[in-house]
């Protein structure tokens, strides 16, 4: 009997290798991505919907189908305001004015990516909604965001892409 081979695969994921990103643009079709700043808690989710299709051939056992995908995105982030002006960061208060708004500004475009490169970036548009964490006077301004998707969440190229290993990406050893 052999021993089977190890994965290759020996290096754990850190959750903070995503990025998020905001089309801040005006113009259609001339994004301009902005880095939303401050998250220190990110879930990405894609979550199936499925109908039971179990036919007398499966001989009694139940078969499913995915019929529809919903995305969303969870984060928490650190609200961000500027030392000297005390204006809030740009990205962080788009989030928050679609959060209060109807209709197409309601909607905002989103991308999400590993940043060290690896081939996960995802993008689509999405609603915002904008919560408060609240807290004691010895608490920092936290925000929990939740994008909920709108239509498909396309697989992209990954901006963060170019060539390099993840130790010379992070700076240590593989």
């Amino acid at each position: 009997m052999s021993t089977p081979t190890p994965p290759a695969e020996t290096v754990t994921a850190l959750a903070r290798r995503y990025r998020l990103e905001l089309d801040m643009g005006t113009t259609p079709g001339t994004p301009i991505w902005t880095l939303v700043p401050g998250i220190t808690e990110f879930t990405p989710k894609i979550e199936p919907t499925q109908q039971e299709v179990t036919t007398y051939d499966a001989e009694g056992w139940s078969e499913q189908a995915v019929t529809m995908l919903a995305w969303s995105i969870e984060a928490t982030i650190a609200h961000r305001a500027h030392p000297t002006t005390g204006k809030f960061n740009a990205a962080q208060e788009a989030l928050r004015k679609a959060s209060r708004s109807f209709g197409a500004k309601s909607y905002v475009s989103v991308r999400y990516y590993d940043r060290n490169g690896a081939d996960d970036a995802q993008q689509g548009l999405a609603l915002v909604t904008w919560e408060p964490d609240g807290g004691g006077p010895d608490e920092v301004d936290t925000i929990k965001v939740t994008l909920t998707g709108s239509g498909p969440l396309a697989e992209i190229t990954n901006p963060a892409a170019g060539g390099g290993t993840l130790a010379a990406k992070t700076g240590g050893g593989a």
